[in-house]
């Protein structure tokens, strides 16, 4: 079947096919990637190495991949998205076949680089959606991807527990290499090619650029909470980060094709997405790190569950968002973008104000429900955030705008997590296992910490909020407003 929208003909036949591809792809990464956390004390005996060491497990697929989007997205408007997506997908399927047969520690780090090539998937398929689909269908699918990462996340967490507990943690990557070889397989047959082609040269200098501003800065973020904030080797850092970051700019605002176009990324709708999706992965990676330590702590320190338990717990959480968020992908044409970003802002950072006040003194579903209630509002924001950028961009430069908008997010999803370390190492109580020795004791994060960190991203939500106040709506009363070329084009959604 064929649509017109916007003078363009679209196959709502083969849209609906290539729904399959990307709404799964989000639920292949979650289950790859989350499976891995139970995986790293495993791991860590069996190489013999260090905690910090084993954190390398998780920072280079990130170092890499944070590089990764934003020259695959811009590869992708030159050659064709669909051509660097399968390429990315490939390194992508390529280091987890690799990863369960890493003979060492040092080849774990190099399948794991080669795998974190493969993040700029994301932003390529973002592209392709924004493309390749009705503009009436686009929110609504978007939707689709959002609440599967939720989901990925929940299956994954308890299943990884059980695979590593049962069949060591090789099997985590075993386990899922089947998956990323089929996927690749249906990304190969199902999608076509992107219709917008951007031909230029590649800015291999920004490309450098780019990575002495971004490795740095994510190898402070990482080990400061272990070497401490102010320690000589996170100082010298952060201030080649800095260095990097200066001479980034210098260098894309004269050259003719830039990696990062400025004029682009900082314009008004994607630099408020970009910041947006930035702050709410700061905030929801902070608050991940925190729910695990308090449904897994002892009593009275937390709710004294296991990994499985606590996977389980956060199911309601998952099936919630499948539903909302969807619907809200349904009803945004309608009600506007604008509107659900600022409700979901709003309903987050009400939902963590009200988890720092009481957190302690909840019972267990009373604590599953709040995080319910704070998964919609984050849900609701992405979704939004997602939309106002895809059609705040033209076709020709959506691939580099949606992988500066996954750079951004890596940024925000490095940052919570150390924050919250910062903050539970601050304030901590020292507590004997029972059964344990005499002398063992162990550090268990305060009702202090908790008020602090939930407290805190409910904040970071709030200014999300009055963020998103200043967005140009996108779309409203059924109509969408796209931005191609520089001229907005209305389309009317039935």
């Amino acid at each position: 079947m064929q649509v017109v929208e916007k003078g363009e003909t679209y196959d709502l036949a083969y849209a609906k096919k290539a729904v399959i591809v990307v709404v799964l792809l989000p639920l292949l990464v979650m289950y790859t990637e989350a499976m891995l956390t139970p995986a790293l004390p495993t791991i860590q005996k069996e190489f013999a190495i260090n905690p910090n060491d084993v954190s390398w497990v998780l920072t280079i697929y990130l170092l890499v991949g944070t590089v990764s989007v934003a020259l695959f997205g811009k590869l992708g408007d030159m050659y064709g998205k669909k051509k660097m997506f399968l390429i990315a997908l490939a390194f992508y399927t390529l280091g987890v076949i690799l990863n369960g047969f890493a003979p060492s520690f040092k080849w774990l780090l190099v399948t794991r680089a080669i795998q974190g090539f493969g993040m700029a998937i994301f932003p390529l398929a973002f592209s392709l959606v924004r493309e390749e689909f009705p503009p009436s269908m686009v929110p609504q699918v978007q939707g689709m991807i959002s609440a599967m990462f939720g989901v990925g996340m929940v299956i994954a967490l308890p299943l990884g527990a059980w695979v590593t507990e049962n069949y060591g943690w090789r099997w985590t990557y075993h386990s899922a290499a089947p998956f990323a070889v089929l996927m690749f397989f249906l990304a190969w047959k199902i999608l076509r090619e992107s219709r917008y082609v951007n031909p230029g040269k590649v800015d291999w200098i920004g490309a450098v650029l780019l990575t002495v501003f971004v490795v740095p800065i994510l190898v402070a973020v990482t080990r400061a909470p272990n070497v401490g904030w102010t320690a000589k080797e996170t100082l010298v850092l952060f201030a080649v980060g800095v260095i990097g970051t200066l001479l980034l700019v210098l260098w894309e605002r004269r050259v003719e094709n830039p990696l990062l176009p400025l004029k682009i990324i900082s314009s008004r709708n994607p630099a408020i997405a970009n910041l947006g999706i930035m702050l709410a992965a700061f905030g929801l990676s902070m608050m991940s790190q925190v729910n695990t330590y308090l449904l897994q702590m002892p009593e009275p320190y937390g709710f004294g569950k296991t990994i499985l338990q606590s996977g389980l717990l956060m199911t309601p959480m998952a099936l919630v968002m499948l539903i909302v968020a969807p619907l809200a992908g349904k009803f945004m044409p309608k009600i506007g973008a604008k509107p659900i970003a600022i409700a979901g802002a709003l309903i987050g950072s009400g939902a963590l104000a009200v988890m720092s006040l009481y957190a302690t003194e909840m019972s267990l579903w009373q604590f599953v429900t709040m995080m319910v209630i704070v998964g919609v509002g984050i849900n609701l924001m992405n979704i939004s955030l997602i939309n106002v950028l895809v059609f705040s961009v033209p076709p020709r430069m959506m691939g580099v705008a949606t992988g500066s908008n996954s750079l951004f997010r890596n940024f925000g999803s490095t940052w919570g997590p150390a924050i919250a370390g910062t903050v539970m190492s601050t304030y901590y109580a020292l507590f004997h296992p029972p059964g344990a020795p005499a002398f063992v004791q162990i550090r268990i994060p305060t009702e202090k910490a908790y008020e602090v960190l939930f407290g805190g991203a409910s904040v970071v939500y709030l200014l999300l909020a009055l963020l998103a106040l200043a967005i140009v709506e996108v779309m409203k009363g059924g109509k969408i407003r796209e931005v191609e070329e520089g001229e907005e084009k209305e389309v009317v959604v039935e």
